[in-house]
């Protein structure tokens, strides 16, 4: 077993001092829930060409060889290649689940900052992926309720395979990563089935940078 997933499964029985959250005895702190804030930063967009275009990849496993979803930003490839908006999409290995679209506009802003959270949560046996609090200068707010959801039955009980790392080692600019400033996974948060916050993670993972 790595010594990632030995450190999220060690989650679910105790407090963890590297977050240095209060956690009382009563707390559940097995995770049900978790948030990821993603910031990416575009440098010179070319609407021409399609470009960039990025990948964010989560998964309730550690490496994303199983279950997990893949939330594309300025293209979305299913049921076919088209340029511009997003799509948010669930596979099981190499296998296609179902998908969310959202916009349809292409990136023109040079500069411009988008950010969001992607969650994944077990609830009443379904595994949900969802985007949330997407802003930016292209699309404007994303990810409203019931926008960019995704939802596909589910046994497990907690999220203990979970690991950061995976998202991104999984995750990038797929297509003209010149033009990308810098992708960044800025903050974790872990929660139990009470939706309380049991650890965070504010140590900011950078997928790629120019810099």
């Amino acid at each position: 077993m790595s010594t990632r997933r030995t450190w999220i499964q060690q989650l679910t029985t105790a407090a963890v001092c590297l977050f240095a959250l209060p956690v009382s005895a009563q707390t559940d702190t097995t995770v049900v829930k978790v948030e990821e804030d993603w910031e990416l930063v575009i440098g010179e967009p070319s609407p021409d060409s399609d470009a960039p275009q990025v990948t964010c990849v989560i998964s309730p496993y550690e490496g994303a060889q199983s279950v997990h979803a893949a939330f594309e930003l300025n293209h979305r490839s299913l049921p076919s290649f088209v340029a511009g908006g997003m799509q948010l999409q669930a596979w099981n290995y190499e296998n296609f689940i179902t998908r969310d679209s959202a916009a349809t506009g292409a990136l023109s802003t040079s500069g411009e900052t988008i950010t969001w959270t992607m969650k994944m949560k077990l609830l009443e046996g379904n595994l949900y992926f969802y985007v949330r609090n997407g802003n930016s200068t292209t699309w404007g707010q994303f990810g409203g309720w019931g926008d960019l959801t995704l939802s596909i039955p589910w046994s497990l009980s907690s999220l203990a395979g979970y690991s950061p790392e995976t998202s991104v080692e999984q995750s990038g600019v797929g297509y003209a990563s010149n033009r990308v400033s810098r992708l960044v996974l800025k903050e974790v948060r872990y929660y139990n089935a009470a939706n309380e916050l049991v650890a965070q993670d504010t140590t900011q993972r950078v997928v790629h940078t120019l810099e």
